[in-house]
């Protein structure tokens, strides 16, 4: 096997056994950037030299028989998460040269375990999009099929977990950012409990939507992963004080006295493409077959959900984003001569089309006259959601559903239809508005060979039955084994 191809645990086995080095690791890892990113484009940049440095580290810490789970281990980190000395640019033209003078909290984490940081992954600027066609910097393709979309706003991080560039990566998902890229490049993506990871140094779309999780190459690496970033942050207001169990101790074979819910809404759902019913469908029957109870449950307000969401994200997003005046730092017009000029100027060159959108539609949502109608409604509407969850999981343990409801569409096919693109999020943003975990596993394929993901969802802070379900699924199948030609 290459080095490139091993997974998070296998990689741990091997450094820890001393048959491999963490710089042999990282070589690798960089010699498979080298040879596919020009078609991939998954890195925003890739950091060669501190990497090999942090790699030699890690031999040295390995030597003296300290390793941890993820020393040694090249991850890559989706560009919106503050490293200390690395460009971090949000795919955004306003932040192109920023080099954030800390870390977040996440990328402390893995720096304490002694992870290599391989490199900042490509996203849609400031995390807004789902197919990845919004960055600013260049477009990412699905490995799968380099014609389409790897999904979005983490289309970076899975199409270089997916085309073997690292060996695990970060994401954030706002309204599926995780989940769906995940499904369309064939990995394992988890969006955990809102306040389970912390949100400090991330930086921020909308703060009360915004989670980090991981991307994998299977669910035994997102365990191992979410042990290392997960837990309270006094520096994250949003941060949970509740304790972290060992995501690793789900992974076990025995689903009997599970019961899963399926939503009657979705299996109605426009846009559904027969391709992704027939998966998740089987991979219902599969789960059941694993001993699982069956029942069917009501998210009657999930019609609500995308417009709500399209509200209430917005609105965050442009109080945010404020904060880029082409004053304090990032991108500035220094042609123009009054300061209205500036503002006007700077914001209207340094944000891209999408972003632009976004931020005149929250703006427009929290002002004068209308926030009663818009946010405020919405926010009422998002209470409503949190309540049929709540419903719901009275009756199951965890509730299975699609990811997106087509497999990832051809590059440019949505570009100029934005109300379509956003519809494409209409199973994932349910989660983060009611601020429940899920999880997307690789599930089938469809006729034309791209992966389908299955999206499992659970009551908060139970990411370790997430991990169940997915674990037990995915030993029963090898949707995972399989890899793109590259």
């Amino acid at each position: 096997m290459n080095l490139h191809e091993l997974t998070i645990k296998k990689a741990h086995t091997l450094l820890k056994e001393k048959e491999i080095s963490s710089q042999e690791l990282t070589r690798a890892v960089l010699d498979r950037i080298d040879a596919v990113e020009e078609k991939v484009g998954a890195y925003i940049s890739v950091a060669r030299e501190t990497a090999m440095a942090q790699a030699k580290i890690a031999d040295k810490a390995i030597s003296q028989g300290n390793i941890l789970p993820l020393t040694g281990i090249p991850m890559a980190i989706k560009d919106l998460m503050c490293t200390k000395g690395l460009l971090t640019t949000c795919a955004s033209r306003i932040l192109e040269n920023f080099v954030p003078p800390y870390d977040a909290t996440v990328v402390k984490k893995l720096k304490t375990q002694g992870a290599v940081i391989i490199g900042k992954a490509n996203m849609d600027e400031f995390a807004m999009g789902s197919s990845n066609e919004h960055s600013a910097i260049k477009l990412t393709h699905n490995p799968w099929d380099l014609t389409r979309i790897p999904g979005g706003s983490s289309g970076g991080s899975a199409a270089a977990v997916a085309a073997d560039m690292c060996i695990g990566s970060l994401g954030s998902d706002t309204g599926g950012s995780i989940r769906q890229p995940a499904s369309h490049c064939g990995v394992v993506g988890m969006k955990p409990t809102y306040g389970r990871v912390s949100r400090f140094g991330l930086v921020a779309f909308a703060s009360s939507l915004d989670q980090i999780g991981p991307l994998t190459k299977d669910v035994t690496d997102c365990a191992m992963v979410m042990n290392v970033i997960s837990g309270y942050d006094s520096a994250d207001s949003t941060s949970v004080p509740e304790d972290v169990p060992d995501y690793t101790s789900f992974l076990e074979d025995d689903l009997r006295g599970m019961v899963v819910g399926i939503p009657k809404q979705y299996s109605s759902a426009k846009g559904l493409d027969p391709d992704v019913s027939e998966a998740v469908k089987n991979a219902v029957e599969k789960i059941q077959g694993l001993g699982a109870g069956c029942v069917e449950v009501s998210l009657p307000h999930t019609e609500h959900a995308v417009a709500a969401y399209y509200v209430i994200a917005p609105s965050e997003a442009s109080s945010n984003l404020a904060r880029y005046d082409g004053v304090k730092y990032g991108y500035r017009d220094k042609n123009k001569k009054s300061l209205m000029e500036m503002y006007k100027s700077t914001r209207s060159r340094g944000f891209g089309p999408e972003v632009q959108r976004r931020i005149i539609l929250g703006t427009y949502s929290l002002s004068a006259g209308y926030y009663d109608a818009y946010y405020g409604k919405a926010s009422q509407v998002r209470t409503l959601i949190i309540e049929d969850f709540k419903k719901a999981f009275e009756s199951c343990d965890v509730i299975l559903s699609p990811v997106a409801p087509t497999p990832a569409f051809k590059i440019g096919e949505m570009v100029d239809d934005p109300l379509t693109m956003y519809l494409s999020d209409i199973f994932t943003l349910s989660a983060n508005l009611a601020g429940i975990p899920g999880i997307s596993v690789p599930c089938g394929f469809s006729s034309n060979g791209l992966p389908i993901g299955l999206q499992i969802m659970a009551k908060h802070f139970d990411e370790g039955k997430l991990i169940k379900v997915a674990y037990n699924f995915e030993q029963s199948t090898d949707f995972h084994k399989k890899k793109p030609k590259l």
